[in-house]
């Protein structure tokens, strides 16, 4: 076999399978040589927990196993069913780690049961091998610097009793830079309110430096997904740059051709998926992306600050227009 085993393994799912047992003596070596590489390197994968007490088992055999399953299965082109009774004891090393969103919400004084979530992620990779400390101050501390100034600027005007007229949710996700494992968790698993009601996901990521392989203004902002679903957002996202910041939008990264493929790799994806419109704020990468280099003596001010009015003029917009921003290129 040479086929990739991701959709095979689907359809033995979908079919009633208990487990999956993958022979490709070609690529074997590959696989465990991944295998050895995470285990060795402590670079485990994460995912959300699985409740599911069935949970499948997926094997990956070299040949001397293949052959003491089925003898002859070199000769064998066709699909066969044979019945063959394997026993075998599996030991997982998974850990359950515990984490936590963290959300506030700021009720609508008009339309309190639709939902605007500003979103940004608080975790980053941590310390490296050498004992290196990794501290992520654009990656995401400057998303979560500008999630509490517009958190606190909303909350302001509404104690001034111009609150806005839908309800805003500011989520603060944990374990993006492991899978985006906490909006999954929010959208997936246990909304705080439906998705239905959620009128638009404004995420930030990454605004506060300037990404060295662009050429022209450094007042300017990477904007990714304003248009993929709602081309109301992206017109509106639009109008308000012009009228209250003024910054170069640059949609260098929208491009469905974009290798960096930027608009699957942020938490406001998980929001995409559910036909619920994003923006995606972001400043690109930079030498320092990943690396212990990401210090806020880096950080430029002045931009996060523009920056971050921007989203917050937008948020207000979305949260006080009449109707609700209209999905008008729904994938499903």
């Amino acid at each position: 076999m040479s086929e990739a085993p991701g959709k095979r393994m689907e359809l033995a799912a979908e079919k009633g399978a208990k487990g999956f047992i993958y022979y490709d003596d070609g690529n074997f070596q590959r696989y465990k040589g991944y295998y050895d590489y995470m285990k060795n390197n402590d670079r485990g994968q994460m995912g959300l927990k699985n409740e599911d007490a069935n949970e499948r088992a997926n094997l990956f055999i070299n040949s001397k196993l293949a052959k003491v399953l089925m003898p002859n299965i070199d000769e064998k082109n066709a699909p066969e069913t044979i019945a063959t009774k394997i026993s075998m004891n599996l030991t997982s090393t998974n850990e359950e780690v515990d984490s936590e969103n963290v959300a506030a919400i700021l009720k609508g004084s008009e339309k309190p049961n639709e939902y605007v979530v500003i979103s940004s992620h608080l975790d980053h990779i941590g310390i490296s091998a050498d004992g290196d400390i990794n501290n992520g101050a654009d990656d995401d501390g400057s998303g979560t610097v500008a999630l509490l100034e517009i958190a606190e600027a909303f909350k302001k005007s509404a104690d001034e009793g111009n609150g806005p007229k839908r309800s805003i949710v500011f989520l603060h996700v944990t374990g993006e830079e492991k899978g985006l494992l906490g909006s999954q968790y929010y959208t997936d698993v246990e909304p705080i309110f439906p998705l239905a009601q959620t009128v638009a996901n404004l995420n930030i990521d990454m605004i506060g430096r300037i990404d060295p392989k662009r050429e022209g203004d450094r007042n300017y902002v990477y904007l990714i997904g304003s248009d993929k679903l709602s081309t109301e957002l992206h017109e509106l996202s639009e109008e308000v740059n012009k009228k209250y910041a003024n910054i170069e939008l640059d949609y260098t990264y929208n491009d469905e051709n974009d290798p960096n493929r930027f608009y699957y790799r942020s938490d406001h994806y998980n929001f995409a998926k559910n036909n619920i419109p994003i923006i995606f704020y972001f400043n690109g990468t930079h030498d320092d992306y990943h690396r212990p280099g990401d210090t806020p003596d880096k950080i430029n001010y002045d931009l996060l600050e523009n920056r971050s009015r921007l989203i917050f003029h937008t948020a207000w917009e979305v949260a006080n227009r009449d109707n609700k921003v209209i999905v008008d290129k729904a994938t499903k």
